[in-house]
């Protein structure tokens, strides 16, 4: 059935994937990252409202989301940054999982803090490199 609500998703879908095929790799990154906080202060809502489902569906998202971001790295050409954003990667998808399994919004709030820091740094490095 059709309501008013997946109609509102399925246009801001096909937005988002117009606007992923015409991003620079440095704005598919600051992308990602922005979907991935919108989808954590989801998975924050459920989490309080003991939607447990929906919790779960937007915790495996973000998980998703720092398994490309992680995917991503090249890790030859990176050195040591890519290797330390390798980490951080990982840390965040640890805190997720530890954070679904016990219902602690706390650690999401630490994943939050961790992905925001690293949204300011990739902001940071595309305004330092002439990136839009």
């Amino acid at each position: 059935m059709f309501t008013e609500e997946s109609g509102f998703d399925a246009y801001q879908q096909v937005d988002v994937e117009a606007q992923a095929a015409a991003a620079s790799p440095y704005q598919l990154v600051l992308m990602l990252i922005e979907g991935f906080l919108d989808t954590l202060t989801r998975a924050e809502g459920h989490m309080e409202s003991q939607r447990l489902k929906e919790k779960g569906e937007s915790i495996a998202r973000c998980l998703d989301i720092i398994g490309g971001l992680n995917s991503a790295l090249d890790m030859d050409r990176g050195g040591e940054m890519a290797a330390q954003m390798n980490r951080l990667y990982d840390f965040c998808a640890l805190r997720l999982f530890e954070a679904s399994t016990s219902n602690d919004i706390a650690k999401l709030g630490e994943v939050r803090t961790v992905m925001s820091n690293i949204q300011e740094g990739w902001k940071n490095f595309g305004e330092a490199h002439g990136n839009n």
